[in-house]
């Protein structure tokens, strides 16, 4: 008597079977089939906050102290200090140093070479439209690239994974909000420089904050609503990690 034996194709990985439910699913193939990964909102935000404090929190903080010790000069040289101090320990400490941060450093930097190398008040207020030229050139330098900054900014800042195969729907979103970033900082640079020769030092401060705001706010809205509607458009989902 002659016994057949009946072979089981092996399922495909990516077909659930019963029981599957109590497995979490692989990132992996979630984000191979065309999803964007976000960190679970309380972590978001805890990402988002680290990297805007040690960006700007502290180097504001060590302005704030410097400059009530010896003025205007010794606050921007410590902020941009903190700066470069926060991104040494943050390269030894994960062998690679935020994007935001390295921005941050540079701008002070700048700033601080101004201010200290001069005296003059017309220079320290000029810091203010030159910074955002240097950002306009540091966004618009790599937007045609293929590495656009904001995409950069995204992964670090808010933890943004991206589908494991390039995808040219928001590699082309990236690019392009890249220089949508730029423009906006150009634009700053370029009003912030006609408000320094139309009026006086205390209202061009004032105005400053103001339009410093204005263009980020409106920037950042922009943006989030740009990638929602590219997702729509490309089919793309977001879906959120594990807390």
């Amino acid at each position: 008597m002659r016994l057949r034996t009946r072979v089981r194709p092996d399922r495909p990985a990516d077909v659930p079977v019963a029981g599957d439910a109590l497995a979490p699913p692989d990132p992996a193939i979630r984000l191979a089939a065309g999803d964007v990964e976000l960190p679970a909102p309380a972590r978001l935000a805890l990402t988002a906050g680290w990297n805007l404090a040690e960006s700007l929190g502290l180097p504001l903080a060590a302005y704030a102290v410097g400059a009530r010790l010896g003025g205007q000069g010794p606050g921007m040289a410590a902020a941009a200090a903190m700066a470069w101090l926060t991104a040494a320990i943050r390269k030894l400490l994960t062998g690679r140093i935020p994007g935001l941060l390295v921005i941050s450093g540079l701008v002070l930097t700048l700033q601080a070479v101004l201010v200290l190398a001069t005296g003059s008040v017309l220079l320290f207020l000029l810091q203010f439209p030159v910074a955002n030229l240097a950002l306009c050139i540091a966004f618009a330098r790599t937007a045609p690239t293929g590495r656009p900054l904001v995409a950069q900014l995204a992964a670090e800042v808010v933890a943004l994974r991206q589908p494991s195969a390039a995808h040219p729907g928001l590699d082309s979103f990236f690019r392009r909000v890249t220089w949508l970033w730029a423009g906006i900082f150009a634009a700053s640079a370029i009003g912030l420089a006609v408000l320094l020769a139309a009026v006086p030092a205390p209202v061009f401060l004032l105005l400053t904050t103001v339009v410093t705001v204005a263009g980020v706010a409106a920037g950042t809205l922009a943006s989030v609503l740009w990638f929602i509607r590219m997702l729509r458009r490309c089919g793309l989902r977001v879906r959120f990690g594990q807390a």
